[in-house]
């Protein structure tokens, strides 16, 4: 037990240690984890990742034993990056029957913990079958894979692997943790449940795959389910499908979704008031300012030290990246977040059919021990945009309301954003022109 808890030590905390007969050798990095073990918190964490993740996999362990596995995919696959256009496609299959839905559906895990979130994705076991992206028809494995990514309930997956699924939890800022993984040898389905709106969107070759993604949103089908079908190629013009990287496809299809919804937004009237929205999970704070003004937005997110992309900083590192009435041409410095945060944001002023300047606040505080994937922030957004906002009329009461919700100065704020900057110090056309009457 001691020797497998060291070796998970290494991987996640990147201590490189050389052993020789249970004994420490030699240490080259932090030692705070050989002397707290999991037990003192030394790190300043609520609760030890490495054990999390310890924990996870031991309990999964004994399902996985094998090289065959048989279970329901929830139903989940997944298009890995590395090497495109030569990418490992292939099923998450965990080793149980039954509904699994639950495992890949995002948009039902508001008020589970990340120990919960680790704790059911260390049970899906990754299924690699090497491919190029455009070979969507090359054998039986890409066939069935493609297949399960139509399916509309857990489907049944037998699946024979040339050796025996090892390796850590997964954990990405993009994408949805996931378990061990293996090249697969065999892949069957005895059963699975079409659904309808995906595969009317798949039959349809001449469908294009942004009009497909539009289509089935406005069908109210799930995010996730659209960006798992976007990922296997089950869109677009016949000639040009091909697989898509998950985590391509996650952003891809958050921003295709929300700027259909901002082409609409941006005719709409603006609102009359300045709201602050409010939501917490994870150890996330989230704060929603609209402001009366023509579409404009920004994401902020301030890391606290210790946390997943802060951990030996001694400050709290602050990002944002936003965009004007016209958009972005570039892709946002921040990553998949923006174009989350953008799509939970255009969904609740369409609904309203109403326009607002928005800039969405984050604070990541040391008990967000690890990365659960950017539907963080989607879902937690959507959460606050439902609850019911505190109305202020001017900016500088919207602000010190906010300054008191959240633990960064406003100034630190402010400094990081351009959006605000904005908003404070650059006169309007009416400014001037009332400045000139008097």
């Amino acid at each position: 037990m001691r020797n497998l808890w060291l070796s998970q030590l290494v991987d996640d905390k990147k201590v490189l240690m050389e052993l020789n007969t249970g004994d420490i050798k030699t240490v080259t990095r932090d030692t705070r984890c050989i002397l707290c073990r999991g037990a003192k918190l030394l790190c300043g964490k609520s609760s030890c990742p490495v054990m999390v993740r310890f924990y996870s996999q031991a309990r999964a362990k004994p399902l996985i034993e094998g090289l065959n596995l048989e279970g329901s995919s929830p139903p989940s696959v997944f298009i890995g990056r590395i090497g495109y256009p030569f990418v490992s496609i292939g099923p998450l299959i965990p080793p149980i029957r039954g509904d699994t839905s639950f495992l890949d559906t995002p948009e039902l895990w508001q008020g589970k913990t990340i120990e919960n979130i680790v704790d059911f994705r260390s049970q899906l076991v990754r299924g690699k079958h090497r491919v190029h992206v455009k070979n969507l028809e090359k054998n039986r494995i890409v066939e069935l894979t493609r297949e399960i990514a139509l399916s509309k309930t857990s489907a049944e997956v037998n699946a024979e692997f040339f050796k025996k699924p090892s390796g850590a939890l997964v954990l990405d800022e993009e994408v949805q943790p996931y378990g061990p993984s293996a090249p697969l040898k065999r892949l069957d389905l005895t059963s699975m449940k079409t659904d309808h709106d995906i595969e009317k969107a798949f039959s349809d070759t001449d469908l294009k795959a942004a009009e497909a993604v539009v289509t089935l949103h406005g069908k109210e089908v799930f995010v996730s389910k659209i960006q798992r079908a976007f990922s296997a190629g089950l869109f677009g013009i016949g000639k040009n499908r091909k697989f898509v990287p998950t985590r391509w496809s996650i952003t891809a299809v958050d921003s295709i979704i929300s700027q259909n919804l901002l082409d609409q937004v941006k005719e709409f009237p603006l609102i009359n008031e300045f709201r602050v929205y409010e939501h917490t999970a994870l150890d996330n704070r989230w704060i929603i300012l609209m402001v009366p003004s023509h579409w404009q937005y920004e994401l902020i997110e301030a890391w606290y030290p210790k946390t997943t992309w802060n951990p030996e900083g001694s400050q709290v590192a602050i990002y944002s990246s936003s965009e004007e009435f016209d958009g972005r041409t570039t892709y946002a410095e921040i990553g998949g977040c923006y174009y989350s945060g953008r799509l939970a944001v255009s969904e609740h002023l369409e609904e309203e059919r109403r326009q607002a300047g928005v800039i969405i606040f984050r604070e990541a505080h040391p008990g967000y021990i690890m990365p659960v994937g950017v539907w963080n922030v989607r879902e937690n957004v959507r959460v606050a945009l439902k609850n019911r906002s505190t109305k202020f009329n001017t900016l500088k009461e919207a602000l010190t309301h906010i300054s008191t919700k959240l633990e960064i100065k406003m100034k630190d704020w402010i400094a990081n954003s351009e959006v605000l900057n904005k908003l404070i110090y650059q006169r309007k056309i009416e400014d001037y022109l009332r400045l000139n009457s008097i």
